[in-house]
């Protein structure tokens, strides 16, 4: 829908029909909701499991990216090689809206 212009003088009416209106705002209020990362984060503890979840904890989610800091360094390589795909499959299975690229896993 065009925007009408400053200092209409036509005949036409320029109020709109919130009928109209509304299912658009609401689909891109939707949108916006579910592209958000920051409901990633404070699922990590369910994805990783509640065990795992105080020496690995999610801290950020960037343009697709979540970063997990590591307490221990074997834990570190085994989530590195062995668990990162499994963790993203349970991610983008639970959040298909979210566009996510990877997890980087850091020491600290």
């Amino acid at each position: 829908m065009a925007r009408i212009p400053k200092n209409y003088q036509g005949k036409n009416k320029t109020s709109r029909n919130l009928q109209d209106l509304l299912p658009r705002l609401l689909k891109k209020v939707n949108e916006v909701h579910a592209e958000r990362g920051d409901v990633i984060i404070p699922s990590w503890p369910k994805i990783i499991g509640e065990k795992l979840a105080p020496m690995a904890r999610a801290v950020a989610f960037k343009e697709g990216v979540l970063y997990v800091k590591v307490n221990n360094s074997t834990l570190f390589s085994l989530l590195c090689q062995h668990e990162k795909p499994r963790l993203l499959n349970k991610l983008r299975k639970q959040f298909p809206s979210c566009k996510i690229i990877t997890i980087k896993f850091q020491m600290g």
